[in-house]
Protein backbone atom coordinates (compact mmCIF):
# COMPACT_ATOMS: atom_id res chain seq x y z
CA UNK A 1 0.00 0.00 0.00
CA UNK A 2 2.88 2.40 0.76
CA UNK A 3 4.01 2.27 -2.92
CA UNK A 4 0.46 3.02 -4.07
CA UNK A 5 0.27 6.05 -1.77
CA UNK A 6 3.59 7.34 -3.06
CA UNK A 7 2.38 7.15 -6.69
CA UNK A 8 -0.56 9.53 -6.15
CA UNK A 9 -0.42 12.86 -8.02
CA UNK A 10 -4.12 13.72 -8.09
CA UNK A 11 -7.20 13.61 -5.89
CA UNK A 12 -10.69 13.37 -7.37
CA UNK A 13 -13.79 13.18 -5.23
CA UNK A 14 -17.54 13.22 -5.01
CA UNK A 15 -19.31 15.84 -2.88
CA UNK A 16 -22.40 14.46 -1.11
CA UNK A 17 -21.39 11.81 1.42
CA UNK A 18 -17.69 12.58 0.94
CA UNK A 19 -17.19 16.32 1.47
CA UNK A 20 -20.53 16.44 3.31
CA UNK A 21 -22.34 13.98 5.54
CA UNK A 22 -24.90 13.49 2.78
CA UNK A 23 -27.52 15.77 4.32
CA UNK A 24 -28.98 18.33 1.94
CA UNK A 25 -31.22 21.13 3.16
CA UNK A 26 -33.18 23.22 0.67
CA UNK A 27 -34.07 26.88 0.87
CA UNK A 28 -37.47 28.30 -0.16
CA UNK A 29 -36.38 28.18 -3.82
CA UNK A 30 -35.38 24.48 -3.53
CA UNK A 31 -31.70 25.49 -3.77
CA UNK A 32 -29.70 22.76 -2.00
CA UNK A 33 -27.62 23.88 0.99
CA UNK A 34 -24.70 21.81 2.25
CA UNK A 35 -22.41 21.89 5.26
CA UNK A 36 -18.67 21.48 4.60
CA UNK A 37 -16.00 20.60 7.14
CA UNK A 38 -13.27 23.25 7.17
CA UNK A 39 -10.62 20.71 8.20
CA UNK A 40 -11.34 19.04 4.86
CA UNK A 41 -11.03 22.47 3.26
CA UNK A 42 -7.66 23.13 4.83
CA UNK A 43 -6.45 19.70 3.70
CA UNK A 44 -7.50 20.60 0.15
CA UNK A 45 -5.62 23.89 0.35
CA UNK A 46 -2.54 22.00 1.57
CA UNK A 47 -2.84 19.61 -1.39
CA UNK A 48 -3.25 22.53 -3.81
CA UNK A 49 -0.20 24.27 -2.33
CA UNK A 50 1.77 21.06 -2.78
CA UNK A 51 0.96 20.89 -6.49
CA UNK A 52 -1.52 18.01 -6.56
CA UNK A 53 -4.23 17.99 -9.21
CA UNK A 54 -7.61 18.36 -7.49
CA UNK A 55 -10.99 17.78 -9.08
CA UNK A 56 -14.60 17.11 -8.16
CA UNK A 57 -16.90 14.72 -10.01
CA UNK A 58 -20.44 15.10 -8.71
CA UNK A 59 -23.96 14.34 -9.81
CA UNK A 60 -25.05 17.65 -8.27
CA UNK A 61 -25.27 20.87 -10.21
CA UNK A 62 -25.37 23.79 -7.81
CA UNK A 63 -23.01 26.68 -8.45
CA UNK A 64 -22.58 27.11 -4.69
CA UNK A 65 -20.58 23.85 -4.67
CA UNK A 66 -18.35 25.09 -7.49
CA UNK A 67 -17.74 28.37 -5.64
CA UNK A 68 -16.95 26.56 -2.38
CA UNK A 69 -14.47 24.27 -4.14
CA UNK A 70 -12.67 27.21 -5.77
CA UNK A 71 -12.23 28.67 -2.26
CA UNK A 72 -10.41 25.44 -1.38
CA UNK A 73 -8.00 25.82 -4.30
CA UNK A 74 -9.77 23.68 -6.88
CA UNK A 75 -9.90 25.44 -10.26
CA UNK A 76 -13.36 26.27 -11.56
CA UNK A 77 -12.92 24.05 -14.62
CA UNK A 78 -11.95 21.08 -12.41
CA UNK A 79 -15.43 20.83 -10.93
CA UNK A 80 -17.37 18.38 -13.09
CA UNK A 81 -21.06 18.84 -12.35
CA UNK A 82 -24.12 16.74 -13.24
CA UNK A 83 -21.90 13.70 -13.85
CA UNK A 84 -23.83 10.51 -14.39
CA UNK A 85 -20.93 8.35 -15.62
CA UNK A 86 -18.21 9.28 -13.16
CA UNK A 87 -15.76 6.70 -14.49
CA UNK A 88 -15.98 8.17 -18.00
CA UNK A 89 -15.48 11.68 -16.63
CA UNK A 90 -12.52 10.45 -14.55
CA UNK A 91 -10.91 8.76 -17.56
CA UNK A 92 -11.36 11.89 -19.69
CA UNK A 93 -9.92 14.06 -16.90
CA UNK A 94 -6.91 11.76 -16.59
CA UNK A 95 -6.28 12.24 -20.29
CA UNK A 96 -6.72 16.01 -19.96
CA UNK A 97 -4.21 16.20 -17.09
CA UNK A 98 -1.80 13.61 -18.49
CA UNK A 99 -2.36 11.25 -15.57
CA UNK A 100 -2.25 7.47 -15.45
CA UNK A 101 -5.06 5.84 -13.41
CA UNK A 102 -2.51 4.58 -10.86
CA UNK A 103 -1.56 8.22 -10.13
CA UNK A 104 -5.13 9.08 -9.12
CA UNK A 105 -6.96 8.62 -5.83
CA UNK A 106 -10.75 8.77 -6.03
CA UNK A 107 -12.99 9.33 -3.00
CA UNK A 108 -16.61 8.21 -3.25
CA UNK A 109 -19.30 6.72 -1.05
CA UNK A 110 -22.22 5.35 -3.05
CA UNK A 111 -23.23 3.16 -6.00
CA UNK A 112 -22.56 5.76 -8.76
CA UNK A 113 -18.97 6.05 -7.47
CA UNK A 114 -18.05 2.37 -7.74
CA UNK A 115 -16.71 2.35 -11.33
CA UNK A 116 -14.51 5.40 -10.58
CA UNK A 117 -13.31 3.81 -7.32
CA UNK A 118 -12.27 0.76 -9.32
CA UNK A 119 -10.69 2.73 -12.20
CA UNK A 120 -8.49 4.91 -10.02
CA UNK A 121 -5.17 3.66 -8.69
CA UNK A 122 -6.62 4.02 -5.19
CA UNK A 123 -10.29 4.10 -4.30
CA UNK A 124 -11.05 5.38 -0.80
CA UNK A 125 -14.43 5.51 0.94
CA UNK A 126 -15.61 6.95 4.26
CA UNK A 127 -16.66 4.74 7.16
CA UNK A 128 -20.34 5.37 6.41
CA UNK A 129 -20.18 4.51 2.69
CA UNK A 130 -22.65 1.96 1.35
CA UNK A 131 -21.41 -1.62 1.60
CA UNK A 132 -21.02 -2.05 -2.15
CA UNK A 133 -18.68 0.97 -2.30
CA UNK A 134 -16.71 -0.39 0.67
CA UNK A 135 -16.34 -3.71 -1.15
CA UNK A 136 -15.04 -1.91 -4.28
CA UNK A 137 -12.61 0.36 -2.41
CA UNK A 138 -8.93 -0.18 -1.69
CA UNK A 139 -9.19 1.69 1.62
CA UNK A 140 -12.12 2.20 4.00
CA UNK A 141 -11.46 5.18 6.25
CA UNK A 142 -12.37 5.12 9.94
CA UNK A 143 -13.80 8.65 9.40
CA UNK A 144 -17.31 9.39 8.12
CA UNK A 145 -18.10 11.61 5.15
CA UNK A 146 -18.31 15.31 5.99
CA UNK A 147 -16.55 14.74 9.30
CA UNK A 148 -12.94 15.05 8.16
CA UNK A 149 -12.80 12.10 5.75
CA UNK A 150 -11.24 14.13 2.94
CA UNK A 151 -8.63 15.59 5.29
CA UNK A 152 -7.82 12.11 6.66
CA UNK A 153 -7.28 10.81 3.12
CA UNK A 154 -5.21 13.77 1.90
CA UNK A 155 -3.08 13.73 5.03
CA UNK A 156 -2.45 9.98 4.74
CA UNK A 157 -1.10 10.37 1.20
CA UNK A 158 0.89 13.54 1.80
CA UNK A 159 2.50 12.12 4.94
CA UNK A 160 3.46 8.95 3.03
CA UNK A 161 5.11 11.21 0.44
CA UNK A 162 6.77 13.49 3.04
CA UNK A 163 4.72 16.45 1.74
CA UNK A 164 2.49 17.18 4.72
CA UNK A 165 4.22 20.47 5.49
CA UNK A 166 2.49 23.77 6.22
CA UNK A 167 4.28 26.85 4.86
CA UNK A 168 2.49 29.98 6.01
CA UNK A 169 4.21 32.07 3.29
CA UNK A 170 2.66 29.98 0.53
CA UNK A 171 -0.66 29.95 2.36
CA UNK A 172 -0.74 33.75 2.75
CA UNK A 173 -0.30 34.19 -0.99
CA UNK A 174 -2.69 31.42 -2.06
CA UNK A 175 -5.78 33.53 -2.76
Amino acid sequence: MEQNLKAIKAFFFDIDGVMTDGTVLCDANAEPLRIFNEKDGHGLRMAALNGYTLAVITGGRTESVRKRMTAYGIPYENVYMHSRDKCRVLAEACERFGLKPEEVLFMGDDLPDIPALQYAGLGVVPADAVQEAKDAADIVSPVCGGKGFVRWTLEMVMKAQGRWVFDVRKYENMF
